[in-house]
């Protein structure tokens, strides 16, 4: 439910006066709003408390110092709390440490036991949760603050705040800081000042939406006032007649006026075309924000990093000389220097050496400023690495979760062929998952969460995202995980758009990992997102058995059986659980561990219409009051064994069987078609 709030603040005259007219650009510290949801509530002197203080002294200690803005997380699961912190563009670090320090004292004392809350002042607002709500933009929760005052002539007055408000929205998302401010002339004697900000966690296009639907607002809950807020938990957005920023701070835009002032618009114009034109940018911009899909779509990224990187400039187009330039036209990311790379790598030092996959080795390094990164430097002889390259440079740079790993820029000096990553300290999942010693770390908790989170990156990318994606080589070895475990999808080099209404599509070159690959895919090259449904199958039964589906010895015999088929042995013959990891059985959960494997099976059925989309997955993994169907045998589960599905394949596919695939899993096998 959309709830939106008018608030009015009671003043008497001369408070109205000065607040409104000259403002608190420079003034006192203005409390704005809070935001208290009752919907849940910790109890005091509990764990979920202690983390709360935590993150509420990081917060306001940090954001000054972080340039205005922090974010962090404190504690872990279930008393785990995700909170950041903002301050407006203009405001003086001493003056941003200020308003934090009361934003954190009052937060709790007007949100008393609420496990999320939000409040915000004139130069500052601070937010937590006990949910993670980084990265995504939330428009359901609105406030509305008026300026007492109407404009007396409100359609041209709302064709110059449209003119301008448009503009900041642009100007922000083509900033670092996600802030723009400026003013435009209104008649000779006013001009109108406006600001926009969102909290720096979104990415630069979920910004510029978070701005568009609060600008759609203001024709119809602003009310012709001449001074207008509206404060979301993502994104912030106002406007007044006297300037309550700092109008010499760097950045500050000033336009020209695109309209005539009332007196001479009135000359030549009746009455219903004066009030048409005066709402005409307002309208356009409400159509901009119902066309988002489409804009989405269709709007180009440019990468960009902290400020903080080294040596950067825009990509070159030169690099990608091949019949498929027309692709890159245009596009910009980060293009790191040789020798920075070097050196924070130590020269591609084997002690700094992470692992090695199908387009060559990954090292971890340190950057000048301190941030640690992964440095996947590929192989000078390979073609198929460049070209994995570019699909990186142009789709990840594009793809903003928090489940999906972050490319950070690339390097192209002296024939390398550099991609360089956020590091992310834990690795890969196989390096615990298939591993005797290390997967006694994922406990049953830890392993549905990795599971979720592949899922919602999932989702992502085949019906969130700018773009549809196919990942095509989702595999243990691909995801990811972070300092506290969660996981991010990585290594799009065999990525593939689709446009408009396409659902799936066919190449002549069948690239991937086996095990992991859907039959159609692998067997007449038809890829689709049932496909990566597929893969993600296999990868929850990877997770629930620790261990691979390729070459699994289930069972005693005279030929090794797959995975897939001896989970599907146990579950038709009632005894599934004996073929989870075993490490799990005193902290099992039998219905989640059942309803887990259930969906697995489904993903992982031979006809593709029968798969589950990624959105009815996460649906079944998260709501047992939906009805799971009933699944049909795995994908060549009638078959013998791994050892005769892999000659069935390879023989249909006119492929030697003593083709030799990666012994690491991680490398990338290139099979040739019928």
């Amino acid at each position: 439910m959309d709830c939106t709030h008018k608030f009015r603040p009671s003043f008497d005259c001369l408070s109205l006066f000065i607040i409104f007219h000259f403002g608190p650009a420079t003034g006192a510290l203005t409390f704005f709003q809070n935001y208290c949801p009752t919907d849940a509530n910790y109890t005091a002197r509990s764990a979920f408390q202690a983390n709360l203080n935590v993150l509420l002294l990081s917060l306001s200690s940090s954001t000054a110092a972080a340039a205005g803005f922090y974010n962090n997380t404190v504690g872990r699961s279930p008393n785990q709390v995700y909170g950041l912190s903002l301050c407006r563009g203009d405001v003086l670090p001493n003056n941003c440490q200020i308003c934090l320090n009361a934003a954190s004292n009052n937060i709790t004392q007007n949100c008393p036991g609420g496990k999320s809350a939000t409040i915000w002042y004139n130069r500052c607002m601070l937010r937590y949760s006990s949910t993670n709500f980084f990265s995504y933009y939330t428009t359901t929760q609105k406030f509305y603050q008026l300026d007492p005052s109407n404009e007396t002539d409100p359609q041209v007055f709302n064709e110059h705040l449209g003119n301008l408000m448009n503009s900041l929205a642009n100007a922000a998302r083509a900033s670092t800081r996600l802030y723009a401010a400026g003013n435009m002339s209104f008649t000779s004697f006013t001009n109108i000042y406006g600001l926009v900000q969102c909290t720096r966690d979104l990415p630069a296009d979920e910004c510029y939406n978070c701005l568009l639907n609060g600008i759609a607002d203001i024709p119809n809950m602003c009310h012709e006032r001449r001074g207008c807020k509206v404060l979301g938990q993502s994104c912030y957005v106002r406007y007044e007649t006297f300037p309550f920023f700092n109008v010499s701070a760097p950045g500050v835009i000033s336009l020209p006026a695109e309209v005539t002032n009332s007196t001479t618009a009135n000359e030549g114009e009746s009455s219903n075309t004066r009030r048409n034109n005066g709402r005409v940018n307002l309208y356009i911009i409400i159509l901009i924000a119902a066309a988002l899909p489409l804009l989405c779509a269709i709007s180009f990224f440019c990468g960009r990093t902290k400020a903080a990187l080294p040596r950067w400039k825009p990509l070159s187009l030169l690099i990608f000389n091949n019949r498929n330039q027309h692709e890159v036209r245009g596009a910009e990311s980060s293009l790191f220097d040789l020798e920075s790379i070097r050196i924070a790598t130590d020269n591609f030092s084997d002690a700094n050496k992470l692992g090695e996959g199908g387009f060559g080795p990954v090292y971890k390094g340190s950057l000048e400023n301190g941030e640690q990164i992964a440095v996947k430097r590929l192989s000078r002889s390979s073609g198929q690495g460049l070209v994995e390259l570019k699909n990186e440079v142009l789709l990840v740079a594009k793809l903003q979760h928090r489940n999906l790993v972050r490319l950070l820029g690339c390097c192209l000096e002296s024939e390398e062929k550099i991609l360089v990553y956020e590091y992310l300290p834990n690795t890969s999942l196989d390096k615990f998952l298939f591993d005797p010693l290390r997967r006694m770390q994922l406990d049953l908790a830890t392993r549905f969460k990795i599971i979720e989170g592949v899922g919602r990156g999932l989702l992502y990318l085949h019906e969130d995202s700018r773009l549809k994606i196919i990942h095509r080589d989702l595999k243990a070895s691909n995801i990811l995980l972070d300092a506290d475990m969660n996981p991010k999808i990585s290594d799009f080099g065999l990525a593939k758009i689709f446009g408009g209404d396409e659902t799936q599509g066919n190449t002549s070159r069948i690239a991937g990992t086996y095990g992991y690959m859907a039959p159609e895919y692998a067997l007449q090259g038809i890829f689709s997102i049932k496909s990566d449904v597929f893969s993600y199958g296999v990868l929850i039964l990877e997770i629930l058995t620790s261990h691979k589906n390729s070459g699994y010895q289930g069972l005693s015999s005279e030929y090794s059986i797959d995975l897939l088929t001896y989970v599907w042995r146990h579950w038709t013959q009632g005894n599934a659980l004996q073929v989870i990891d075993q490490s799990l059985v005193h902290q099992c959960q039998v219905q989640e561990v059942l309803r887990c494997m259930h969906v697995g099976l489904l993903c992982v059925q031979e006809d593709p219409n029968k798969r589950p989309t990624m959105a009815n997955v996460l649906l079944m993994l998260n709501s047992h009051s939906v009805s799971l169907p009933t699944s049909s045998a795995p994908a060549f589960a009638n078959h013998h064994g791994a050892t005769n599905q892999s000659n069935v394949v390879l023989q249909r596919m006119e492929i030697p069987v003593t083709a030799k695939f990666s012994k690491n899993d991680v490398t990338v096998s290139e099979l040739k078609p019928r």
